[in-house]
């Protein structure tokens, strides 16, 4: 316990000494616990979410960094984005099973804002209802298929009911 929580304090202080740009943290969130924390974000300059205003929820096991932290939008502004599902999860690869020890905090939240500043179109992932009526609480425990993998340009889920995998 004595390693992430010495973890999370050099991370808690990068985030709020060097944050990305759009990023805050938000103090509040980390005086009861330094397990959880609570991101403000406002869409880059530019792009098609210009001046709109999102919280990412980070959640940290104990097995971190080896695990990687849930992360998801949270609040009354979900992005509107071919990744983002209308309940707040977030299908971004790095975020499963390409996450490393060697990312950080600061390094999903550049990935979030890279992501977000390429959108080209704001459009729900076309699994989105089905993935929010039958998905888990915890993002994390989601199989994960990347379609763009398949040249798809969008992100969604592995089962054996999605329509994708039958046909």
């Amino acid at each position: 316990m004595f390693q992430l929580v010495k973890r999370l304090q050099k991370e808690l202080l990068a985030l709020q000494n060097d944050p990305p740009p759009g990023m805050t943290l938000n103090e509040k969130s980390v005086q009861n616990s330094i397990t959880q924390w609570i991101v403000d974000m406002e869409g880059a300059p530019g792009t098609l979410y210009e001046g709109e205003k999102f919280q990412l929820l980070f959640k940290f096991s104990s097995r971190y960094p080896f695990d990687s932290p849930q992360v998801m939008f949270t609040g009354e502004n979900i992005p509107v984005h071919p990744h983002v599902y209308s309940n707040g999860h977030i299908c971004l690869s790095i975020l499963t099973e390409d996450w490393s020890p060697a990312l950080s905090v600061q390094s999903v939240c550049l990935s979030i804002i890279s992501m977000l500043s390429s959108c080209k179109e704001k459009r729900r992932p076309p699994d989105n209802s089905f993935y929010v009526r039958t998905c888990n609480k915890n993002p994390k425990k989601t199989k994960w298929w990347y379609h763009a993998l398949l040249g798809w340009g969008w992100g969604g889920i592995l089962s054996v009911t999605d329509p994708f995998v039958l046909a």
